[in-house]
């Protein structure tokens, strides 16, 4: 199945479980009733900021989203097996898919961390929004360079720089001058 429609029907899934109006969880997540409306239709997917506080709204963690097992134990992930991936936009509903999220904490249950290994893609777009949610984010370059605009300030990162920074200040990660990278963003979100 298409990851962003199975993002989108969890999404619904959870949210009509609960007895709440799409209307509803719009207002109260603070997001456009069509940015909503996309998500659950399977468009793609605008970033993560959306989706925590989506996430937030319903009661569940971020990851409920992303996978469905859970483990009370340990997860290990092993670099030479495939991991699911969720491919993100970062410009909006009508934007190119800009990000690919490959999960390191599949099937965890109850976790407040969200690692992922992060597949910048190449792009010529320039714009971008920047956005904000609750929690903080860790990045670490494994390749590439990486701009982070945090607030008012720009931080150009090189393979094995690294920054951590409260995730409620406006931000935005993507390739330096467009160029693809990867990066290990460990990301935390309050429930």
């Amino acid at each position: 199945m298409d990851e962003k429609a199975s993002v989108g029907k969890k999404i619904r899934s959870i949210r009509e479980s609960k007895s709440i109006d799409i209307e509803v969880l719009a207002e109260r997540a603070q997001l456009p009733l069509e940015q909503v409306e996309a998500i659950e239709n399977g468009c793609p997917l605008p970033g993560l900021a959306p989706l925590i506080r989506i996430a937030r709204v319903l009661g569940v963690r971020l990851g409920t989203f992303l996978d469905d097992q859970q483990s009370v134990g340990a997860v290990v992930s092993r670099h030479e097996e495939e991991r699911e991936s969720v491919r993100f936009s970062n410009h909006g509903t009508a934007g190119h898919e800009s990000m690919v999220y490959h999960s390191l904490s599949e099937g965890k249950e109850n976790r407040h961390l969200e690692p992922f290994v992060i597949d910048i893609l190449p792009t010529d777009n320039t714009g971008f929004d920047l956005s904000s949610h609750e929690g903080e984010e860790f990045i670490f370059v494994l390749d590439g360079m990486v701009e982070v605009v945090y607030g008012r300030h720009q931080y150009v990162l090189e393979k094995g720089d690294s920054i951590y920074y409260d995730s409620i200040v406006k931000h935005h990660v993507h390739g330096f001058d467009g160029s693809k990278a990867k990066i290990l963003a460990v990301i935390y979100t309050p429930i």
